[in-house]
């Protein structure tokens, strides 16, 4: 562990051991012994500051069998970081003291991840920990450009502090996890400034006096900025105030209105918010060393808001329903629908005293606030800059602006930026994942609220909204007049039966996934901890050959990018590490809202059922079933699936994997150093899970009874054609997207394919030029993708892009035809497919001249307005202007409601910017609540596609509903349903009867109908009629 002589690297409990040995045997205990590998304190830190090994992990580990020991730990560990002048680990240390722990702990056996480290470059002054613990100035040792030792990441290090705090919880709170859960969403900014005071506190207890320390610890500025930022805010916001107050009563018109919002939150609030706001955005937007103005000032405002919010679901203290609401006549009955809506009103009675604070406020307010809030910052947040005379040895220290507003062009254009002082970037390893995560978004310990009303559900003690929407006042307020109806009834609860599924992680599978990654290779899908692609070598003719050096640099640029790509994936896994690690003894809930089109969504962004392959296999059911016969079946044919094998019939899929079962079994017992089977699957981690647990089944003393906690999957084939051969009726297409009975599973990918071959192969028999150059070329991967996008509108130019890329990745096409060839394949593949699916194509077209119609139209009253404004102009020339207006008076969006009475309202408009004066710069901003004209291109086109989602959301909410009814477990992945492998065949049937439902109750029927009563009144001007296909 000295000098890095060993490659191995220590834990948690190597560090408490060799620390625990020196307080029973250390030089000053009652019974010393000497040793030549006994480490003293200094060195031990140092080591666990060099591998970013927390503190606070050493001392709460078991090694120490007594509190005093660990207080004694604490204590002399406090005394080390101080000399050597680590502050934060100081006030890390002190918040240790006040934690307990139980008798058993389940994260004990639990290495700890190896967090990611970013390496930072000398530019100025710097400081490092010497070998004496001291810290130095190195910038006349190293040089500029030189590399300092590797750092954890910013938003990294700042989940995992975080998480070991929950650990920590976990020990003193075994047993209530309710109020773990409001540690868990407890505000970050109150957090903040509990830490930045402790911390300062601590230091001035100790007596410490060490200039250098104080103004290099960023945790030290940020008080001190704190501390300023706080009491000028108190007085500008009480100058502001009386000054509003005073334009108010001689004219409101020229009312400002900025105070009341600034007065909701105390000073000291405001304060943290605008600094922490600021740190995070470092190096966004393509800013390097800062961030853009305007998304500064609209982030500050927004938290601004949002921390509002917050504090007042925190003040209502709003009671949590836990009960089950399935009413007893079923939820499809009148009589239940009934009871749902009248248990929802009566929970939400709590709130509807106090909903003024509820609403959202404009982007004018947020930036607004944000510009009042920065600005105050700027003007009194300093940093102490030094530099050292190479030849006197003096230190020059000087007093500079911690944060200054300049302008940058960015891809040709001017920007308002905001930078930081150079020594504060110095400080900060910001890492390139630019999604902070914040402890609001973590998954559960609880059920989620039950979903109220449109802003009311989710998490406990932190706003959450029903649909994620781009600030659209809107698609909010159609949101909010169908709840207030009691139209969502049956979307709300299907959203809380999605949230109140209990998760737990896969022990087994993450075991695997920590050594994997502790090792630092790079292994199914997990990215190396060292970026393992040479760079490309340097031509020896780049500095004298334009063509050379242009594509060496291009290689080199592909590398960085790639790196980046590296570090950026790593961050990502271990985040889902360290967030599987804390909850690894916890059942856990992921929180649901929809998108605009009525896709459910799981909250927490990090890991959930949602994610990739890594965040699947790390999760399974807190509840476990026995198998029974057909579980065990299903469990095998889960497993053929996953690896890849998903082609045949499900009696070969079974044997199949019978074939394989020394596989499966060297896969579940020696994962990594075994043959290492799965690692060739599809899905290399759900299919090493499924190994596992089918081993663990087999070898059980009754397999059928074993009890499996494994989700198995029911995935649609092509989801979209099959919604749209079942609305037109299409016999031959429902066929082939496996509506129909067969013997095996159809493949309507490879039928497609099979079909053009057919064309190909008559143009060749009559010698066609590209008919020979294609012929026998068309595999299934060449037209898969424009097959699935058929149903998203794909056009000509969107398949021929699609096409040409896979006719590339073959390389058996001359390049030199290769343009003209796949414009050749492109026509006969939607040829073929429109043959195939000629319901759907008509379905399509009626859609997409529907939203052409719809978006073109004009309310009645806005065109008698016009009118009336044209009949008064005063010449011709300003009736000319009146009748060009006419044209901007297209407002409206396409609008429908979904079977289970969510409306969809289609969010493209055109966007208009809007040029905000504040103190610091003009800001320009789009303003989605300013009126205007629709986009046609975008309602037109992405109608079709989003009306097809919205129905195959409609028939996951459905599903969702009859089981829980029938006392399924469920999750959804969009068009893949999730339940036990014991319950897999009564899910199936669930989900043919519900599309058979929802495909029975006159769905297009139903939308013409809702067309012609929602838009009845509107009107087409003549300039208006263009047929599809013609300039609009």
């Amino acid at each position: 562990m000295t000098r890095g002589e060993s490659y191995i690297h220590p834990t948690v409990s190597t560090y408490a051991l060799m620390l625990l040995a020196w307080l029973r045997h250390g030089p000053e205990s009652p019974q010393p012994l000497r040793s030549e590998h006994q480490q003293d304190p200094k060195a031990l830190l140092r080591s666990m500051v060099n591998h970013q090994v927390l503190a606070t992990m050493v001392v709460s580990d078991r090694a120490f069998e007594t509190s005093d020991e660990a207080s004694q730990a604490i204590q002399l560990l406090s005394k080390v970081a101080v000399e050597m002048g680590l502050s934060n680990v100081v006030s890390d240390l002190g918040m240790a003291e006040s934690l307990g722990r139980e008798e058993d702990d389940l994260m004990d056996d639990v290495p700890e991840a190896i967090p990611v480290k970013r390496r930072k470059k000398i530019d100025d002054v710097h400081a490092m920990l010497a070998e004496d613990g001291t810290v130095m100035d190195v910038r006349g040792g190293e040089g500029l450009g030189a590399e300092l030792p590797s750092d954890v990441p910013f938003n990294l290090d700042t989940l995992r502090k975080h998480l070991a705090k929950v650990i920590f919880a976990r020990r003193v709170l075994p047993e209530d996890v309710a109020a773990r859960q409001k540690l868990l969403e407890e505000s970050v900014y109150d957090v903040a400034v509990e830490r930045l005071k402790y911390t300062t506190d601590r230091l001035e207890e100790l007596g410490l006096s060490n200039p250098a320390l104080k103004t290099n610890d960023l945790r030290q500025m940020m008080w001190d900025w704190h501390s300023k930022l706080k009491e000028r805010l108190a007085v500008e916001i009480a100058t502001l105030n009386q000054q509003e107050e005073r334009v108010k009563r001689t004219d409101a018109r020229k009312m400002v209105g900025l105070s009341p919002f600034l007065l909701l939150l105390k000073p000291e609030k405001l304060s943290l918010i605008t600094i922490l706001e600021l740190m995070h955005l470092q190096d966004s937007g393509g800013v390097i060393g800062g961030m853009k103005t305007a998304r500064a000032l609209l982030a500050v405002g927004k938290a601004v808001e949002m921390e509002y919010k917050a504090e007042m679901c925190k003040k209502h203290n709003l009671s949590v329903p836990t009960s089950g609401r399935m009413p007893s006549n079923g939820y499809f009955s009148s009589h239940g629908y009934r009871d749902l809506h009248t248990q929802r009103m009566a929970a939400q009675m709590y709130v509807e005293e106090n909903e003024d604070w509820s609403s959202d406020w404009t982007q004018v307010v947020r930036v607004k606030i944000g510009s009042f809030l920065v600005d105050c910052l700027m003007d009194v947040a300093t940093v102490v800059r030094t530099k050292k005379d190479q030849t006197t040895g003096e230190v020059f220290r000087e007093e500079q602006p911690a944060f200054f507003h300049s302008y940058e062009y960015l891809r040709g254009n001017k920007l308002g930026v905001i930078k930081l002082n150079p020594s504060m970037t110095e400080r900060m390893a910001k890492d390139s994942v630019r999604e902070a995560l914040h402890p609001r978004h973590l998954p559960m310990l609880v059920k989620p609220k039950l979903w109220l009303a449109a802003d009311d559900g989710g998490y406990i003690y932190n706003k959450s909204s029903a649909m994620r929407f781009k600030e659209s006042q809107e698609q909010a307020s159609y949101l909010r007049r169908a709840s207030s109806l009691g139209n969502l009834e049956l979307v709300y609860t299907s959203l809380d039966i999605l949230g109140s599924t209990p998760w737990k992680i896969n022990r087994q599978i993450f075991d695997v996934v920590l050594e994997v990654w502790n090792s630092g290779q790079r292994w199914c899908k997990i990215p190396p901890a060292e970026f393992d692609v040479p760079e490309p070598e340097k031509p020896a003719n780049a500095d004298t050959d334009p063509k050379a050096r242009v594509a060496y640099l291009t290689r080199q640029k592909a590398c960085s990018i790639e790196k980046a790509n590296n570090h950026s994936k790593r961050c990502g896994v271990n985040y889902k590490i360290e967030i599987a690690r804390t909850f690894l003894s916890d059942d856990i809930y992921f929180p649901h809202n929809v998108d605009f089109r009525g896709r459910a969504y799981p909250l927490p962004p990090h890991l959930s059922h949602i994610g990739d392959d890594l965040s699947r296999g790390l999760l399974m059911f807190a509840e476990a079933k026995p198998l029974g016969e057909r579980g065990l079946r299903w469990l095998k044919i889960h497993l053929a699936g996953l690896y890849g094998f998903d082609k045949a019939n499900f009696d070969e899929r079974v044997e199949w994997v019978h074939q394989r079962l020394d596989e499966v079994y060297d896969s579940a017992e020696n994962p990594i150093n075994g043959r290492r089977w799965w690692t060739h699957a599809d899905d290399p981690w759900q299919c090493l899970a499924t190994c596992m647990e089918l081993k663990n089944a087999l070898e059980s003393p009754d397999p059928l009874a074993y009890e499996c906690a494994l989700p198995v999957h029911q995935d649609g084939t092509c989801n979209g054609l099959q919604h749209y051969a079942a609305l037109g009726g299409d016999a031959s297409g429902a066929k082939q997207v496996n509506l129909d009975v067969t013997d095996e599973p159809s493949d309507v990918y490879t039928y497609v394919a099979n079909m053009v071959e057919e064309q190909i192969e008559a143009d060749f028999r009559e010698g066609h030029k590209y008919a020979v150059m294609l012929k026998g070329k068309i595999a299934r991967k060449v037209v898969k993708q424009t097959v699935m996008t058929t149903v998203y509108g794909v056009t000509f130019v969107g398949a021929r892009d699609q096409i040409e890329k896979q006719l590339k990745e073959r390389g058996d096409v001359d390049p030199a035809e290769c343009w003209l060839a796949v414009s050749y394949l492109a026509k006969k593949v939607l040829s073929c497919i429109g043959d195939l699916f000629s319901g759907a194509k008509e379905i399509q077209q009626w859609l997409n001249i529907s939203a052409r119609l719809i978006a073109k139209s004009i309310p009645q009253e806005r065109i008698e307005e016009s009118l009336l404004r044209y009949n008064k102009a005063p010449s011709t020339r300003t009736r000319a202007k009146e009748i060009a207006k006419i044209k901007k008076e297209t407002m409206t969006a396409v609008v429908w409601t979904t079977p289970l009475g969510l409306p969809i309202m289609q969010p493209y408009r055109a966007t208009k910017r809007r040029q905000i004066i504040t103190s610091m710069q003009s800001v320009y901003i789009s303003d989605l609540n300013v009126p205007t004209p629709v986009n046609l291109t975008k309602q037109v086109s992405a109608f079709p596609p989003n009306f097809i989602h919205s129905l195959d959301a409609t028939h996951m909410m459905l599903t969702a509903l009859e089981c829980r009814s029938q006392g399924l477990t469920f999750a959804s992945v969009h068009d893949s349903y999730w339940s036990h492998a014991g319950t897999v065949d009564q899910m199936a049937t669930v989900i043919r009867d519900t599309f058979i439902a929802l495909h029975s109750s006159n769905v297009m029927e139903k939308l013409y109908e809702e067309f012609l009563e929602r838009y009845k009144d509107h009107l087409l001007p003549f300039s208006s009629l263009v047929m599809p296909g013609t300039p609009s």
